[in-house]
């Protein structure tokens, strides 16, 4: 026979027995599965990664955002800080997510990297290293009970042909008998070939025989050399196995912030801050600051005086016909006794008086005028609202300016003075590069990928205003969108 062996000829598999013929492979496939294992787990530990840090960078928008609106907002005192404590839980987790993402990337994700590299070794023709050498020693293994198995099948073979020869001799030579007008010659040849037909059943039995018996003595060496080899396959599975489940522990601990001191601090800080918040306390202040606990300059007798009645020069007229304007727009004159929300205390002063009898209203100071428009300011960035903590506000937080009072046109029809000149920006198409769920009605929404028109540039809030291809228009995050080249 010839000295070359294929594992794939002559041999029909009669069983899915790992001691079958070429049944090993499945062994050295378990290889090249392992090397893909860890890129699936790589890229399985990279998808988590980016979500921490989406999560996180989410968490310190939400938290930005809602601590403008809250600080801006009508609430006050010991339940406006303990509100607030929710923002700076959301900054601390968000530190936590990201220090997480950081575990992820920095030292599973790299540690994975590593171990595939020195436990697979790439060779020049492609596949790797470990994979030939399992197949050859499998081959190897293999190729002398092989042979011997060819040399039982084709015994085989030929002992069931013989025997099919022969029952059908003896047919022949039995239907000739009861023939009359078959002559002794014709007979006689067909008793010799039964003859014949009988003896090569006897040899070709004899052969089969032999070869299986040969085949049995060599199975206890075949069976040795390819469990040898396969506990070589073995102990490498079982290095990866070992590693991945040490990876993943560590995963698992990267994880787990519920065992983190630094992360149960933030919830018990949170409960604490909560807990402060009085409602005895906070009445308390907004009486003395709001109410009836508030100083007062009670109207006195007062002697007449000529100075009070003085016509008033062009200039003055100009004046307080402007401040006329201004008390028209004003909200109430308790924002001009009140210039800090969380001052302590407030009083009216002199001049206050003296300017109710000097008939000027005395809520039309100028200061109050630049206070007003750095609110309408206010209303562009989506605060709460533009207007002091006493002002009354409608459950459903609006960001648009139909309350604001510099609206661009006044009572009268004219343009108002103080309404910024603003200009339309170039409108710019941008791609979305993850997905973003308005929170607002204002807001917009879209999924990573959309593209959308940017209609103007980002404030100092980092929010841009921007318009869907549905035609809907609203703000959005401008970090969420990249320019479209």
């Amino acid at each position: 026979m010839s000295g070359s062996y294929d594992d794939s000829v002559g041999v029909e598999v009669s069983s899915d027995s790992f001691w079958e013929v070429g049944n090993y492979k499945r062994t050295v496939k378990r290889i090249d599965d392992g090397h893909r294992l860890c890129n699936d787990l790589m890229n399985c530990i990279h998808e988590r990664a980016r979500i921490e840090k989406v999560y996180a960078q989410q968490l310190t928008e939400w938290a930005k955002r809602w601590k403008q609106l809250v600080e801006k907002g009508p609430q006050y005192g010991t339940v406006e800080r303990a509100w607030c404590a929710f923002m700076s839980e959301a900054e601390k987790v968000s530190e936590l997510h990201l220090e997480v993402k950081s575990s992820l990337m920095n030292e599973d994700f790299e540690k994975i990297k590593n171990w595939q590299k020195e436990a697979f070794h790439k060779q020049m023709m492609g596949g790797f290293k470990e994979t030939k050498e399992a197949e050859d020693g499998f081959r190897k293994a293999q190729k002398p009970w092989a042979k011997k198995l060819k040399e039982v099948e084709a015994a085989k073979k030929a002992y069931h042909a013989a025997c099919k020869e022969e029952k059908l001799a003896i047919s022949r030579e039995t239907n000739s008998k009861a023939d009359p007008a078959l002559n002794p010659e014709q007979l006689k040849k067909l008793q010799d070939k039964v003859e014949r037909s009988k003896q090569d059943v006897l040899k070709t039995k004899e052969k089969y025989e032999k070869s299986l018996k040969e085949l049995d003595n060599a199975t206890p060496q075949y069976m040795e050399n390819m469990e040898q080899v396969f506990e070589q396959c073995q102990q490498f599975e079982e290095k990866r196995l070992r590693f991945f489940r040490e990876v993943l522990l560590e995963v698992q601990k990267h994880l787990d912030l519920s065992n983190a001191a630094s992360y149960k601090n933030i919830y018990r800080e949170l409960e604490q801050n909560i807990k402060t918040a009085d409602a005895v306390e906070d009445l308390r202040w907004f009486r003395a600051n709001q109410g009836p606990g508030m100083s007062m300059n009670w109207p006195q007798f007062e002697e007449w005086s000529a100075d009070l009645n003085r016509t008033l020069s062009r200039r003055e007229k100009k004046k307080a016909s402007d401040g006329v304007t201004l008390t028209g727009i004003n909200q109430t004159g308790d924002q001009v006794s009140q210039p800090n929300k969380h001052s302590s205390s407030l009083s009216v002063q002199s001049n206050t008086v003296q300017s109710v009898q000097s008939s000027y209203n005395p809520f039309e100071d100028e200061e109050e005028t630049g206070s007003t428009v750095s609110e309408k300011e206010d209303n562009k960035i989506k605060n709460v609202s533009s207007y002091e903590k006493n002002q009354s506000y409608p459950t459903d937080w609006s960001d648009e300016e139909s309350n604001n009072p510099f609206s661009s046109t006044d009572a009268n029809g004219d343009t108002n003075p103080f309404d910024e000149d603003t200009s339309p920006a170039m409108e710019v198409r941008v791609r979305a590069l993850y997905d973003y769920e308005g929170q607002e009605q204002d807001e917009l929404s879209f999924k990573a990928g959309d593209e959308l028109t940017k209609m103007e540039n980002e404030d100092e809030q980092g929010w841009c205003k921007g318009r869907l291809d549905n035609g809907q228009v609203g703000l959005y995050p401008a970090n969420y969108v990249e320019p479209i080249q």
